[in-house]
């Protein structure tokens, strides 16, 4: 039986926080418990508790779009067979992503995720999901964790509602993006305001540098919602599915500011 939780969203006074600040209040016997969105450490920890808030409550959407235009882009090329593609699911967290890149027929999937709480949700969740689940720093890699990414010949990867928050830094994004085979696959997303060129932060410059660079190919860029806010307003992502061309030189790596 699926575990139910008693969520409470806070005030509209609280209203003007940042997307990446929103809290809800966990009810528990003992009283009510604050926890942020982003405390993905927590949220895992309870199961069921991810799927009831983000995707029962507020909707979410993202996993199966970013699914649905990956699948639509391989299906335009007349080298790749979808179900054949080796991913690496970048931010993998209980698997919701992978869950839906299995329905639709992937048979190669591995996941990687910063925290152990991830890979134990997954784990618990859904065991028959991955191949594998590595839980590294792609800032941070040493030789031998490179090794073992590289021994999978990955030639697609995906990475879901978790760049540009502090999540997975750009630099990780990189790093996984290199070990992709040249002619691999990439499906992601962003928020709609990360390609705005009046945002000048470090991530969102060199998104829109990447995006509009010779290393990648863009299929399709769809904006659509990704979820409704607690205040049940549209929140507005944008879909990418794309063609690696080549490896991002270290000069492109080394310029970049996560401020």
């Amino acid at each position: 039986m699926i575990q139910r939780y008693r969520i409470q969203f806070p005030r509209a006074d609280v209203d003007d926080l940042a997307q990446d600040e929103t809290f809800f209040y966990l009810l528990e016997p003992g009283g009510k418990r604050k926890i942020r969105f982003h405390d993905y450490r927590e949220i895992y920890k309870m199961p069921g508790l991810y799927e009831q808030l983000f995707y029962e409550r507020l909707k979410c959407q993202s996993p199966a779009k970013v699914t649905s235009i990956l699948k639509s882009s391989v299906a335009q090329s007349q080298d790749s067979n979808f179900s054949e593609l080796r991913v690496l699911d970048l931010g993998a967290g209980n698997g919701m992503m992978g869950e839906c890149l299995k329905k639709e027929g992937i048979s190669r999937l591995v996941g990687v995720d910063i925290i152990p709480e991830g890979y134990d949700a997954a784990m618990r969740d859904r065991p028959f999901v991955y191949d594998a689940y590595y839980t590294y720093d792609f800032c941070n890699l040493n030789s031998e964790q490179r090794d073992e990414m590289a021994s999978w010949s990955f030639d697609c990867l995906t990475c879901v509602a978790a760049l540009g928050f502090g999540d997975i830094p750009t630099k990780a994004f990189i790093e996984a993006f290199n070990l992709l085979k040249k002619n691999g696959w990439v499906g992601f997303n962003i928020k709609e305001t990360f390609l705005d060129k009046s945002d000048e932060t470090g991530f969102s410059k060199t998104i829109r540098e990447l995006i509009f660079s010779e290393y990648l190919d863009i299929f399709i860029l769809e904006r659509y919602r990704h979820r409704f806010s607690i205040e049940g307003e549209e929140l507005y992502y944008f879909a990418m599915a794309g063609w690696k061309n080549g490896d991002i030189p270290p000069h492109f790596i080394e310029s970049i500011d996560e401020a």
